[in-house]
């Protein structure tokens, strides 16, 4: 089994176009190109953040006013010192109407835990998030110092209320999230689609009508499956090689916004190749068709799930989830992008997950999928 992934190595690494150029070197130049694009934009362009807040049903004093409520206070007085946000209170129902029409990017709920309701994951939603972190490890901070050091309050309420630090505006490589690094999200999503070259390599040298290497292999008393699993292992080891380089040349050499350790980013580069490449052989398994059609196929379905994960424009990725939330867990492009935000932007390990494994779960169907396929060619001549 070994040297029959070695020897598929060794095969692919000779076809530079589907391996190395389109796999690596594409993405590689495109990132360079779009890092120029965006790293120039205007930070001035930032605009307040429209939410909604949604008064708690009853206060734990009776006696106390609505605008007692800490956590309002503490919304009222973001507001009124700075253009971060804009509140405005309604009810629940009204506020969920608004939060789907687009008229505000989420919901405070207010009252002694308070909450946030979002529709999407982009940089609106990343301000209002950390605004509800700031409160809420200041209220526990002071609720700590009661405990332990009441003299301290004074000093510590002071404290609080210097919200300033929670969102700064810096360069794409500064050291807080910018909302152009969504669209690198995207693009380490297109990168490990565009293993499909190296899985429609695979599928060609696996089929006897499209190459004479594939016509002397079918003659083999090798297994078809075993085949198969060397071809798939040699382009999965491949193709997360040319996704580490991406992602260690985003991160190091261009110095991106990637505020999530590098290791927990691993796993979702690989699930992301594997997805790449299986696809890819999955789609070059089936039919007669040139190769021409077969690339074509793989590049169109590339980047159609690229284009709803957000490449081109971030508001297609939070209109396609808000209307259309199932296509997320369709779309691997979607699922790779909104796996390294999870990392990235938001503490969400358990959506990390389900990423995760609805990414290697279309992998495993993708590549039984074109064994089933393989094994029932049949031939008159070879």
């Amino acid at each position: 089994m070994l040297h029959l992934v070695k020897y598929a190595m060794k095969t692919k690494l000779r076809n530079f176009n589907n391996v190395v150029f389109w796999p690596l070197v594409f993405p590689l130049a495109l990132a360079t190109l779009l890092y120029l694009a965006v790293s120039g934009m205007d930070e001035a362009d930032f605009e307040t953040v429209p939410v909604a807040v949604v008064m708690a049903q009853a206060s734990a004093d009776p006696t106390a006013e609505a605008g007692a409520d800490p956590f309002l206070v503490f919304l009222n007085s973001v507001e009124t010192e700075s253009d971060l946000i804009r509140t405005e209170e309604m009810p629940w129902e009204d506020a969920l109407d608004a939060l789907e029409n687009g008229e505000v990017e989420g919901i405070f709920c207010t009252g002694a835990a308070p909450s946030l309701h979002v529709s999407g994951s982009g940089l609106p939603e990343t301000i209002l998030q950390s605004l509800l972190d700031s409160y809420m490890e200041g209220k526990q901070t002071l609720e700590d110092i009661a405990q332990t050091h009441p003299e301290g309050m004074e000093d510590a309420l002071g404290a609080m209320e210097n919200y300033r630090s929670v969102v700064r505006q810096v360069s794409l490589g500064g050291k807080t999230t910018d909302g152009t690094a969504q669209y690198f999200y995207a693009l380490i999503g297109m990168g490990c689609l565009y293993g499909s070259f190296i899985g429609f390599q695979c599928a060609m040298s696996l089929q006897a009508n499209l190459s004479p290497v594939a016509a002397r292999r079918c003659v083999s008393c090798v297994h078809r499956l075993k085949m198969i699993a060397a071809e798939a292992a040699a382009a999965f080891g491949i193709h997360f090689v040319n996704m580490l380089i991406l992602l260690i040349y985003l991160k190091y050499i261009l110095r991106l916004e990637f505020t999530g350790s590098y290791i927990r980013m691993v796993p979702v580069v690989l699930a992301g190749s594997m997805i790449g490449v299986a696809m890819g052989l999955f789609v070059s398994s089936f039919g007669h068709m040139k190769e021409s059609v077969k690339i074509g196929i793989l590049i169109a379905v590339s980047m159609a799930a690229s284009f709803l994960a957000g490449l081109m424009n971030p508001d297609i990725k939070n209109a396609a989830e808000q209307h259309f939330p199932a296509l997320r867990l369709i779309n691997p492009a979607s699922l790779i992008s909104d796996a390294l935000y999870c990392i990235n932007v938001y503490d969400a390990p358990r959506r990390l997950m389900t990423d995760l494994i609805i990414l290697f779960v279309m992998c495993g169907v993708m590549i039984f999928g074109a064994f089933l396929v393989v094994r029932r060619e049949r031939y008159d001549s070879i």
